[in-house]
This record gives C-alpha cells, structure tokens and sequence, in this order.
C-alpha cells in the first residue's frame, strides 16, 4: 500500500468535513428558490443543462478546504473543472448529483466526494443531507450514517434477476440512452420485478443498503461515478461497465451496478442481448 492506514484515516474524516461544508450551502437553498441557469443556452440545438447557486457554491466550499488542507492535491469537479495537483492526490467532486432533482424539490440529489491515488479509487462519498444520510466507503468496506448513527452495510446479496429490483434516472431514448441503449436497459428491466427511476446517485446509496439490486445508467462523466465505485463494491456489490470492463472504459459512461457478481454477469449477458 502506497499510504498508511493513519492518511487514509485522516482523509476519510476530511471527506466528511467537505461534505459538511457543501452541506451549508447546499441544504438551505433546497425548496427555498434556487436560482437556475441552463449551461446550454448559448448552444443552438441542445437543449437543457441546469446549474444552480447550490452546485457553484456547494463546490467552491469544497475545494477552498482542500486547496488550505491539501495544497498539493488536485481537483476535478463539476462546476470549475480541474486543478492539478503536484503529487498522486486527486479529489473528484460533484457538489450537487440530481441538479433537476433538486430545482423540482426532490430529496433525491447528493453530494459525491471521491478521493484517488494515481488515477485509482481511495475512498468514496454519497451525502443527502435533506435526510442526514451519508455513505462512505474507504478499505473495502462501506458504511451508512444516519441520525447520529452509523453502522457498516452490504446490499442485499440477491442473485436472481426475477426478483430484482431496477433503477436507472432516465429509461427514454429521448433522455440519456441512445435507442439501442434504451432497449437494452427494457431486456433487464423486463426480466426484474420492478423498476424505479430519477433517483441519481441516491439510487447507488440505496443498492449499497440493499434497498435496490441493480442500477444502469450511461451518458456519466467522472464526477457523477468516482465516488459510486467504492461505495459499491465497499457493500460486497460489482460495478463495471455494460461490457464487463472498469468503469470509465468507454467513451458512453456507462455503469452497471448490481448487489452481487452472479446478478452483475446475469444483467451483462441481457444488456448483450
């Protein structure tokens, strides 16, 4: 290991102080009239991208405590993109996942915090603070935080599809998913027994507490998914892409997500069709 078990302790709590500050700029703009802007009004053709006041100053907070804690380390974020580092530090940042959750007043957004080391995931952080839930995910194991408490979690261990339960936030073509993509994600969808969607990231934290068993999604860039891979296979599940490979292998962004090896590979072979 190319770091103690001590900096990864001390950077684990460092998560969580940065998910305490998005916190204060995020939590009391939620339902209170954020103002939103559409990153794709200037380009004719495309259609709608929010940012809000929420996403800008949630990630400012942000890197102003690395940039005084860890001078060194890089930043890859959202909102203002990245800032090398001078060593193999790199924190990956999305201040508010579920941007159009958050304008329509759903308390399905998140914060997602992820730390890496030569480009390889550390530690992970899926935050809601509307609910006080917090995942994070560092050493292989993954924990849940809520109310005061916290306890370390797997996801549900289920292994057969036709009991499965699915998400993903869009399942249209029209959305996210090109037409072949879309009907691949209907092959697993059909043969599950029910689907949910526009949950974001808050549908990875669900699967990591075994409240879901599978989660598709495409069109992700590196912020939406670094903090997702730990969390997830931190909770004993498998994340690849649609292809069996690492996440990031593709130039789609694609991520499957399920809550064990033998449900991952029975939901490869039908998105193979």
């Amino acid at each position: 290991m190319p770091f103690s078990s001590e900096e990864l302790q001390g950077f684990t709590a460092f998560a969580g102080e940065l998910a305490d500050a998005a916190r204060h700029e995020t939590l009391p703009r939620f339902r209170s009239g954020a103002s939103i802007v559409n990153k794709l009004e200037e380009k004719p053709g495309d259609d709608f991208d929010p940012v809000t006041d929420a996403d800008r100053e949630g990630e400012r907070a942000i890197r102003a405590l690395i940039e005084k804690t860890y001078p060194d380390h890089g930043v890859l974020g959202e909102e203002f993109g990245e800032r090398k580092g001078a060593g193999p530090w790199r924190w990956v940042l999305d201040p508010v996942d579920g941007t159009r959750a958050f304008m329509c007043g759903g308390a399905t957004w998140t914060t997602l915090i992820a730390l890496e080391y030569e480009g390889a995931h550390v530690l992970g952080l899926i935050d809601q603070p509307f609910t006080d839930e917090r995942w994070i995910a560092f050493d292989g194991v993954t924990r849940y935080a809520r109310g005061g408490k916290s306890e370390t979690v797997r996801t549900s261990g289920l292994t057969d599809i036709s009991k499965a339960r699915i998400s993903t936030t869009d399942p249209l073509a029209t959305g996210y998913f090109t037409e072949n993509e879309a009907a691949a994600y209907l092959r697993v969808a059909a043969a599950s027994r029910v689907a949910r969607y526009s949950m974001d990231a808050y549908a990875y934290g669900l699967l990591a507490i075994g409240e879901l068993d599978i989660v598709l999604e495409t069109s992700l860039q590196r912020h939406d998914y670094a903090a997702l891979v730990p969390v997830i296979e931190g909770a004993g599940g498998a994340v690849s892409n649609w292809r069996g490979e690492k996440v990031g292998a593709d130039d789609r962004g694609e991520i499957l997500a399920a809550a064990t090896p033998e449900l991952h590979g029975r939901a490869l072979g039908l998105l193979a069709g």
